[in-house]
């Protein structure tokens, strides 16, 4: 799959259940959490990252969403400007287990449908952590839509059933508030 997708990283948020601090700047493991990320999408043709510049350990092409801070929707459509691959990735900025594999899994796992999303035990869908159909997410981000549910849930997508290891790690696991990077530090 190298190659045959593009990834867009959105790396834009206020983190407020984090306190405010920049989450993608929070080491887990040895790495930032947005360098995690950006290892994970090692596959990708380009790497689009929405959100303000930061020092980063691969090349990546930045951008920002308007207004800046405008959200996951504004932010996907702005990051469609640059891809060009058939397929794109979407990809929160605070996924520590994420890997190379996981995200290749999921360009694999789109198939004949629009995209291919995780989904929890409870039916959430992790769209921060999915794979579309460049064409299919283009058409979706062309419409009003304001937040992500609005923008992929009427998109056909394949759910991939998580199951975590008990403490609710999974390569699609994020980190939204203090005792979620706590897990992820002890885990790492």
């Amino acid at each position: 799959m190298t190659g045959g997708y593009d990834a867009i990283v959105l790396a834009g948020g206020r983190s407020r259940r984090m306190g405010g601090v920049d989450k993608t700047r929070l080491v887990v493991g040895d790495a930032a959490l947005l360098d995690r990320v950006l290892d994970a999408a090692a596959h990708a043709g380009r790497i689009v990252v929405v959100g303000p510049e930061r020092p980063v350990g691969r090349p990546v092409t930045w951008t920002q969403e308007r207004p800046a801070g405008g959200g996951p929707a504004p932010a996907v459509r702005e990051g469609l400007r640059h891809v060009t691959a058939p397929y794109v990735v979407l990809l929160a900025a605070d996924l520590p287990f994420l890997t190379p594999v996981a995200v290749d899994d999921l360009v694999d796992r789109v198939g004949e449908d629009d995209g291919a999303v995780p989904v929890d035990a409870s039916g959430r869908p992790q769209w921060l952590c999915s794979a579309w159909r460049t064409s299919a997410l283009a058409d979706a981000a062309g419409d009003a839509a304001t937040s992500l549910r609005e923008l992929l849930g009427v998109r056909r997508f394949r759910p991939i059933p998580v199951d975590g290891d008990g403490d609710g790690v999974t390569a699609y696991a994020d980190c939204d508030t203090p005792e979620q990077l706590r897990r992820a530090r002890e885990q790492r």
